[in-house]
């Protein structure tokens, strides 16, 4: 399993190996030793699953007061997955990195607490599984616009498709009282 920084320090790129044969193959996606040792030392608590259609963003969500870690993969299609750093104080405000992740590529995003989360599906069809650091709290949600300019995402979809509540998200800046709190870099 190879640990990939980031430009964030914090989110990194797994890739797992991936063992091939006439059956199929088989990977590794999470092992608590090898995360700790990488310097992820997480505890997921919940597991979450998406199925979306090409061209659907979803995203940016964060929690603030009980903020999530998570791990993100593609098991079915490829996405444009991003993770925004939003905490209050930090170096890295604001700025963002993507990674593609696809059934093919195998590849995984660990995204800290303290960060929104969005991806838009680039292939007909993707299924998105990802754990938890924490467990989902809606009191506690935030949606941050996907088209926030001083985020500056190039999404791979001009028009894409929102929920009701993505297309209702606002700026970052307008939730700067209730983010997250810099405590420096692991």
């Amino acid at each position: 399993m190879k640990f990939l920084p980031t430009e964030l320090p914090g989110v990194v790129v797994v890739e797992p190996q991936v063992f091939r044969d006439p059956r199929g193959f088989f990977l590794e996606t999470y092992h608590l030793d090898k995360y700790e040792a990488a310097g992820i030392p997480v505890r997921f608590v919940q597991d979450n699953h998406s199925g979306s259609v090409v061209g659907t963003l979803r995203g940016f969500h964060s929690q603030c007061k009980f903020a999530q870690g998570k791990l993100v993969r593609a098991i079915q299609g490829e996405v444009f997955d991003v993770a925004v750093d939003i905490r209050r104080g930090s170096p890295h405000f604001g700025r963002h990195v993507a990674a593609t992740l696809s059934a093919e590529n195998h590849r995984m995003l660990y995204i800290p607490p303290g960060f929104a989360h969005g991806f838009c599906v680039v292939s007909e069809f993707a299924e998105v599984e990802y754990k938890c650091t924490e467990v989902y709290r809606p009191d506690d949600e935030i949606t941050i616009a996907w088209n926030d300019p001083e985020i500056g995402v190039a999404w791979p979809a001009a028009e894409p498709i929102l929920s009701d509540r993505d297309r209702a998200a606002r700026p970052l800046r307008e939730f700067e009282d209730r983010l997250p709190i810099y405590e420096g870099d692991a």
